[in-house]
């Protein structure tokens, strides 16, 4: 089947829809790079988000074991059904991915993610899936690249969000693109990422709840010293905040986009510490 989306939209009479920040992938060579770096074994499961117009589903399909394929637009519910009648490993779930349980879907089964979403949602993605119960082994999105190169910040460029990815995996980016592999064009050039989620953390890392709280608050007030920022997302006095920081041996003026993973970890063991119900 041919991968103009454009042309098989039509043939649906469906338009794109700016809302659900639809743009449809349709070069060949982008869509090889994507299945290529998922690097899938003939075994294994794959929860793609985004069908879109099924180009990328197809590949997967005939690269894994079985693929779930999200997606959330229930217009492309009549293209997909159709061009998935005959594939006896593609499951089709209408549903907002953020709103689908990850878990009940893959069951015990290692799964891997393939991501071709709205870029208006990658965090929102991104999050799901690393803080799902049952996380997957790798991810590999789309996404705009300017976020990309965000998400493998070094310390002095870090966000809320690159400390989480980076928190749960090793992320790298695999390429990147201009606007004209995408129908409509977006105005923004786009990157493929790849995570691979630790099996085991390349440090020390505290638990998840606790070391998040501390690094929200962290970024509650990203304009403010650390001190002052802390003080305020944690709910106590700044001195407390400014010993704790001296406690981890983190300078209490540092902002929070400068602290490494290892700093982060540092400074949430000193609140456990100090306050074991923080």
């Amino acid at each position: 089947m041919s991968h103009s989306p454009k042309a098989l939209l039509d043939s649906y009479n469906i338009q794109p829809k700016k809302s659900l920040g639809q743009n449809f992938m349709h070069d060949p060579n982008a869509l090889d790079k994507i299945v290529a770096s998922a690097e899938l074994q003939s075994s294994e499961t794959v929860v793609e988000v985004g069908a879109g117009a099924g180009a990328l589903t197809e590949l997967l399909a005939g690269a894994a074991g079985q693929v779930f394929s999200i997606e959330v637009d229930q217009r492309l519910r009549p293209l997909l059904e159709e061009r998935f009648d005959d594939a006896n490993n593609v499951y089709l779930v209408f549903n907002d991915i953020l709103k689908t349980d990850i878990a009940a879907l893959v069951g015990t089964e290692d799964y891997i993610v393939v991501a071709n979403a709205p870029y208006y949602i990658s965090s929102a993605i991104l999050w799901h899936f690393l803080e799902s119960p049952k996380p997957p082994r790798r991810m590999v999105m789309t996404m705009q690249y300017e976020v990309a190169e965000r998400i493998l910040g070094a310390p002095g460029a870090m966000n809320l969000l690159s400390i989480a990815v980076q928190y749960y995996g090793l992320p790298r980016i695999v390429s990147r693109y201009g606007p004209a592999v995408f129908w409509p064009r977006p105005n923004i050039d786009s990157a493929i990422i790849r995570i691979d989620t630790h099996e085991a953390p390349p440090l020390p890392l505290p638990p998840a709840e606790h070391f998040f709280r501390v690094v929200k608050a962290g970024f509650s007030m990203k304009r403010k010293q650390l001190k002052n920022a802390l003080a305020g997302g944690l709910r106590m006095k700044a001195s407390i905040a400014r010993d704790l920081l001296q406690a981890a041996d983190i300078d209490p003026q540092r902002r929070a986009e400068t602290l490494s993973l290892a700093e982060w970890a540092r400074l949430t063991r000193a609140v456990a510490e100090a306050d074991p119900a923080l």
